[in-house]
């Protein structure tokens, strides 16, 4: 009775596994006419050319100008004339202002006056060492003689060293007081701020009659005749950007124009914290459009081919990780994905290294396709989907259901 058991529960669990099988199959069978069965998908198409291309990489930043520096005094005073307003140029040398010079005019007339005292007392002092000099041979003379008396020439000696260090200090006094003359002329000269550098007044900071204190700045002044874009570059992108390399500059200000630069020097580290590294384009300012503080936007070519295959970028999709087109089997109107390798990637296309490519490429309604789905092409309404006779029609609302 029980080997009787154990049959019928093996017969069972047989029965159940051939039912599973056929489901299985039967299944796989459906999937498979589904699949030859399905809808065609009205898409956009475009060709494959051959061409030039650029990789193009486009940095944000600011303007600055070309050098940028303060007019300020070096000594203290009031201000008794500007004569420059923001926006005017000057050239090198010019005279921007003049700070009340009184007190500085009558330093300069204390320092000639104790020149020319320093200067008597020298006169003095070498009149009295050439008669101390005088003295000492005369004493030595009538020593050799036997007449002046050892301690005649000691006192004779003693004067003409004193006589001589007089002379000494005389002349040192006399350097210290060109010394003073001088330093009082240059602060004197300090009172007339003049332009060390040609270009434009950027800021004015203080009005005539304004008490300044040393180094308090007056005006700015900025060359603007080649101005400096800074930016910024990404340590993936560090190494593929050197000096010298051509840029091209908009601004917001004027949308419609592009200004011609260069890289002219990349920073040789990157920050810790932002892994970045300054960058900074000079840009010839002939026409003065450029302004510093304007915000700027810098595009720089990467990399460039004369001759390269091209498909549009949206042509491009992303299949479990590996890039592909479809591609149009015009024939039987049905789209084949193939596999490719780009090279230059930008917005609007893309250069496929391998492999060779040639007709139409899918560039909308790619995300509805599987490799081998019919598809009603723009320039004709028919559609040939696979397995089916050449005059098989689409049913209305078919183009745009989901396979």
């Amino acid at each position: 009775m029980k080997k009787r058991l154990i049959a019928i529960l093996g017969l069972l669990v047989m029965a159940l596994l051939v039912f599973r099988i056929i489901l299985l199959l039967t299944k796989t069978s459906g999937d498979r006419r589904s699949n030859s069965q399905r809808p065609p998908v009205a898409v956009e198409v475009d060709g494959v050319r051959y061409g030039p291309i650029k990789e193009i990489r486009q940095f944000t930043g600011s303007v600055y100008p070309d050098y940028q520096y303060a007019v300020a005094p070096k000594v203290a005073g009031r201000i008794l004339q500007i004569r420059k307003r923001i926006g005017d140029w000057v050239q090198k040398g010019e005279i921007i202002a003049r700070i009340d010079d009184a007190e500085y005019q009558q330093a300069v007339l204390e320092a000639e006056a104790s020149l020319k005292i320093a200067q008597a007392s020298l006169t003095e002092a070498q009149s009295q060492f050439a008669l101390a000099g005088q003295d000492l041979e005369r004493v030595r003379s009538l020593q050799e003689k036997g007449i002046a008396s050892p301690a005649e020439l000691d006192a004779a000696v003693t004067n003409y060293d004193a006589q001589q260090s007089r002379l000494k200090l005389a002349q040192a006094q006399v350097e210290q007081k060109q010394a003073a003359l001088k330093s009082a002329r240059i602060r004197l000269n300090y009172t007339v701020l003049v332009a060390t550098e040609p270009g434009y007044i950027g800021e004015r900071f203080v009005d005539e009659g304004t008490l300044l204190a040393p180094n308090a700045p007056v005006l700015s002044v900025i060359g603007i005749d080649t101005v400096i874009v800074r930016t910024t570059i990404i340590e993936r992108d560090y190494g593929r950007i050197q000096t010298g390399q051509p840029a091209q500059v908009s601004v917001d200000a004027f949308p419609s124009k592009s200004f011609t630069g260069r890289v002219a020097r990349i920073a040789p580290m990157l920050q810790q914290e932002s892994r970045m590294a300054q960058m900074e384009v000079e840009v010839a300012n002939d026409s003065l459009i450029l302004k510093p503080g304007m915000f700027a936007q810098v595009d720089v070519v990467l990399a460039e081919r004369d001759s390269a295959q091209i498909v549009p970028s949206q042509a491009v999709v992303n299949r479990e990780g590996q890039k592909g087109v479809f591609v149009v089997d015009q024939e039987n109107s049905t789209a084949r994905y193939i596999p490719v390798q780009e090279g230059i990637v930008s917005p609007e296309k893309t250069e496929i290294l391998s492999p060779q490519l040639a007709g139409l490429v899918v560039t909308l309604g790619q995300h509805l396709l599987a490799d081998g789905s019919p598809v009603i092409l723009p320039q004709s309404g028919r559609v040939q989907p696979s397995g089916s006779s050449p005059d098989t029609k689409p049913q209305p609302g078919q183009a745009g259901s989901q396979p």
